[in-house]
C-alpha cells in the first residue's frame, strides 16, 4: 500500500514539475533574443486593443520581439473566430497571420459576429488571397488557439491583456506589467538589469 502511495506521489511531483517547466517556457525570449514582449491577448478585448500600438511600438523602439499567445475570452461572441482565422493566415505566412491579428485590433469596435468573415475575406483580397469556406476542416487550428489558453491558464492568466516583459536573465527572468501607462519604462528598467551579452565559444574549425 505505501508502495503504490509512493508511486502516486512521485507521478504527481513529476506532472507538476512538467507542466512547470513547460509554463515557464513561454517565459523566455526566443533563440537570439535577449528580451521580449509576451502578450495573452483577445481578440475582441478593447484593452487589447488599446494597448496594440503602443507594443508595436516598442517592439521597433526598443529592437526586441512581440511575441502573442491566443486567450479567447469565454462568452466573447467572435473571438474564437477569430484566433482561429488567424492562425489559418499563419499557414500562409507568420507575418500575414501577425498583420492580421493587428487589422482585427484596430479594426475590433466595428466588427460583430456576423461581419467577421466580411472583415476577414476583405483582408484576404487585399493581400490577394483567399479564405476557404472551410478553413479548419480538421479542427487543427482550433487545438493550437486552446493550446495556448492553456498554456496562459497554466501560469495564472484570467483576463486581457495579460502582458509580460521576459529576458534571458537568470534572477529576474519575467516582469509582469501592472500598468499599460509604464511599459516602455518596465522595459527600460528590464533592460538596465543585463548585463553584457554571454561571449559565445568560437568553433574550431577541423584540420
Amino acid at each position: 500500500m505505501k508502495t503504490k502511495m509512493f508511486a502516486l506521489f512521485a507521478l504527481a511531483v513529476t506532472m507538476i514539475s512538467a507542466a512547470w517547466a513547460a509554463d515557464m517556457s513561454a517565459l523566455r525570449p526566443p533563440a537570439g533574443a535577449r528580451m521580449a514582449i509576451v502578450i495573452f491577448e483577445d481578440l475582441q478585448c478593447p484593452s487589447c486593443a488599446h494597448i496594440d500600438p503602443l507594443l508595436l511600438q516598442a517592439e521597433r523602439n526598443y529592437h526586441i520581439p512581440l511575441i502573442r499567445h491566443d486567450f479567447p475570452i469565454l462568452g466573447h461572441s467572435w473571438s474564437m473566430e477569430a484566433h482561429i482565422m488567424a492562425r489559418y493566415f499563419d499557414t500562409i505566412s507568420p507575418a500575414l497571420g501577425e498583420e492580421f491579428r493587428q487589422y482585427i485590433l484596430a479594426n475590433h469596435s466595428s466588427i460583430y459576429r456576423t461581419n467577421l468573415r466580411q472583415y476577414a475575406d476583405r483582408f484576404a483580397a487585399e493581400h490577394h488571397t483567399a479564405v476557404p469556406s472551410f478553413y479548419d476542416p480538421t479542427g487543427a487550428l482550433r487545438s493550437k488557439v486552446m493550446a495556448d489558453a492553456e498554456i496562459g491558464k497554466g501560469l495564472g492568466v484570467h483576463q486581457t491583456p495579460t502582458i509580460y516583459i521576459v529576458s534571458d536573465s537568470k534572477q529576474k527572468p519575467y516582469v509582469e506589467l501592472q500598468d499599460q501607462s509604464k511599459l516602455f519604462e518596465t522595459i527600460e528598467q528590464v533592460q538596465s538589469t543585463l548585463g553584457p551579452a554571454p561571449v559565445r565559444a568560437k568553433s574550431k574549425s577541423r584540420k
